[in-house]
């Protein structure tokens, strides 16, 4: 980790860098001359740490996607980087966010990972309980506890967001404003209306990987004619256009070739297209990932999400969800496995060249590499990275 001074508002204070400002310049120069980020981006338990911090609990990381058919009282134990969340929805239907912690003993209301439907929220070690909205409702054997004692306050909030579907949360409730985070992308993925699909299949990976490694192999198909054939036999590798952000977010397009309607084994389509697509979306995969871990891609029948939540420096786990409108969903004889077995081996193919180049930058032998001009989206992401490392949260990439 690197420490530098430098002025504020207040004076001066002195501020933690977890990569040499010298090996960022390179990341940061025009595309033509960039350079990948430095081996200890991706190999170092310090830079991981920092970036648990930073860019997971610092800012907003996406936490879940809760059903839209969901009723109240669903819960679900999710993480922010190191913070354990507890996803509530409400009487109001409003989500709430709190911190899995019990305000007696600390215990997990919900145990990582698992879910409930319930009509209050309850401590499983002293069977505390609490309101959907976070108040203290029962303490047994704490009738001696005084009215104005800090424990009666209830949970402990953590600010969420749900956008489109996805539930993003800000574990230090002290990120930046949640519409600057997510600029424009809202007004581009509306037309897929992703709220209202529902959720017909789900993948979870673990990957050795680090978190970054997942999300540049996601924003460049240079790779594609190498190790995805299937995908090749779909849409033109070097087809489609990148898109300029104004939030924290990069991607674009790919178009569909002739004979293809999606991207599936066969190339055809078993739900139809969504209902409000007109125009080029119905003949494009649009590709954005929303800063750290949301990567969506949107089909014209279907939209898939990877959601990634690091691991280690060298470990990552990936949930991979398929959603489809409800109606074409509960037709008799819809079948979305093409769609599924087509980005399941995709998905696959990708971990592996991952997992290699995780080796890869572990080696003595690796140093900082260029990128090619089709990979302008890895580019701006790993711009957002260097700036965040420099400016000690998530930055837009100038």
């Amino acid at each position: 980790m690197r420490t530098r001074t430098r002025p504020t508002e207040t004076g001066s204070s002195d501020e933690v860098i977890p990569v040499k400002p010298s090996e960022l310049r390179a990341v940061l120069a025009p595309l033509s001359r960039a350079r990948s980020l430095p081996a200890v981006a991706y190999t170092s338990t310090g830079v991981f740490s920092w970036e648990l911090e930073h860019f997971f609990e610092r800012s907003w990381s996406c936490v879940g996607r809760f059903d839209p058919q969901g009723r109240a009282g669903d819960q679900v134990a999710t993480r922010a980087g190191g913070a354990g969340i507890l996803l509530v929805r409400g009487g109001d239907e409003a989500v709430r966010g709190f911190h899995n912690v019990c305000r007696h003993r600390g215990h997990e209301l919900l145990e990582y990972g698992d879910s409930a439907s319930r009509r209050a929220i309850r401590c499983p070690y002293h069977a505390w309980v609490y309101a959907l909205d976070g108040t203290l409702r029962a303490a047994p054997r704490f009738g001696h506890l005084p009215a104005d004692d800090p424990a009666r306050e209830g949970l402990v909030q953590v600010p969420v967001r749900d956008w489109q579907g996805w539930i993003f949360a800000n574990a230090s409730g002290d990120g930046p404003d949640f519409a600057d985070h997510v600029g424009d992308l809202g007004d581009r993925i509306a037309p897929y209306d992703p709220r209202r699909l529902a959720t017909v299949a789900r993948r979870d990976y673990e990957v050795a990987a680090n978190w970054k490694l997942i999300v540049e192999n996601y924003h460049e198909c240079y790779h594609c004619p190498s190790i995805h054939p299937e995908l090749c036999r779909v849409t033109p590798t070097d087809s489609g256009q990148n898109i300029d952000p104004t939030g924290l977010w990069c991607g674009g397009s790919m178009d569909l070739k002739d004979h293809a309607d999606t991207m599936s084994l066969s190339g055809r389509s078993n739900a139809g297209p969504l209902p409000r697509l007109t125009g080029t979306l119905l003949r494009q995969v649009l590709y954005f990932g929303v800063f750290p871990n949301l990567l969506l891609s949107l089909h014209p029948d279907y939209v898939m999400f990877h959601r990634i939540e690091p691991l280690g420096p060298d470990r990552s786990w990936v949930e991979c969800q398929w959603l489809f409108p409800p109606e074409a969903a509960d037709r008799a004889g819809f079948d979305p496995t093409d769609a599924v077995e087509f980005w399941d081996l995709t998905n696959r193919q990708d971990w592996k060249a991952c997992e290699s180049v995780q080796r890869g930058v572990a080696s003595r032998g690796y140093r900082q590499g260029p990128l090619a001009l089709e990979e302008g989206a890895v580019h701006q992401f790993l711009k957002m990275v260097a700036h965040g490392y420099l400016r000690g949260r998530p930055a837009l990439p100038s």
